[in-house]
């Protein structure tokens, strides 16, 4: 009942090798894959399962985050869910090597001094803000850094900072660490800021400036709930 028109794209699902000749006898053109793939319900339930079960087992302390993470992963080629001769391509390395080359930034940038120079920098400017305007400004630059940079090299690279300036304001350390975990938690703004925006750019079609028109709200709205609920789990 539906007219298509030329220019029009499909989604199709199909087995995969029955998909040209199905394309053909549409008169369909195939477009580029973008590693798309519909399963069923019963493999999705069954994923979510796993994964749940590894996230308990993380958060009860039963074992470390990586290895049980690693366990869930090989759970899941073991019933099925991945298959062996996709491991590899279900592997995405442009990620892992981002990851990897941004942790020394970090660590470079705290060794040269700049983490000291940044919290002399913030606490010149505290004499005139309230200590709820401090911590949304660590929060606010927190989440900048890790626009750019990898989110655990930003936490690496803020934590000595939020140190020095809390005990250069003389009052507790727990508010402001916890403003760079949720700093460095909301990288929205940029898909290179987070792995995860990074996954998801080619296969949603997204370019590099929708991140910024949907994470700039919301990264506002994060520092608006986060900081009144900081300074009032964890008084300054």
């Amino acid at each position: 009942k539906i007219r298509f028109a030329t220019g029009d794209i499909l989604l199709l699902q199909a087995r995969e090798d029955a998909l040209q000749s199905s394309l053909n006898s549409l008169g369909c053109l195939p477009l580029a894959s973008r590693g798309l793939s519909i399963t069923t319900p019963r493999n999705v339930l069954l994923a979510s399962a796993i994964f749940a079960i590894t996230l308990a087992i993380i958060a009860i302390g039963l074992v470390p985050a990586a290895t049980a993470l690693v366990t869930g992963a090989l759970v899941m080629i073991l019933v099925g869910l991945i298959p062996v001769g996709r491991i590899y391509d279900s592997i995405d390395m442009s990620v892992i090597v981002l990851v990897a080359a941004m942790l020394p930034v970090g660590q470079a940038l705290e060794t040269s001094g700049g983490s000291q120079l940044i919290a002399d920098a913030l606490l010149s400017v505290d004499h005139s803000l309230p200590p709820a305007a401090t911590l949304a400004l660590l929060m606010v630059a927190v989440m900048l850094i890790s626009n750019v940079v990898n989110n655990a090299a930003a936490a690496v690279l803020a934590a000595p900072v939020a140190i020095s300036l809390a005990r250069g304001m003389d009052a507790s350390v727990d508010p402001f660490l916890m403003a760079v975990a949720i700093g460095a938690s909301c990288a929205f703004l940029t898909p290179i800021g987070h792995q995860s925006n990074t996954l998801v750019m080619a296969p949603g079609g997204y370019r590099f400036g929708d991140y910024w028109r949907l994470g700039l709200p919301l990264s506002i709205l994060v520092v608006l709930c986060a900081v009144p609920a900081i300074l009032w789990i964890w008084p300054l």
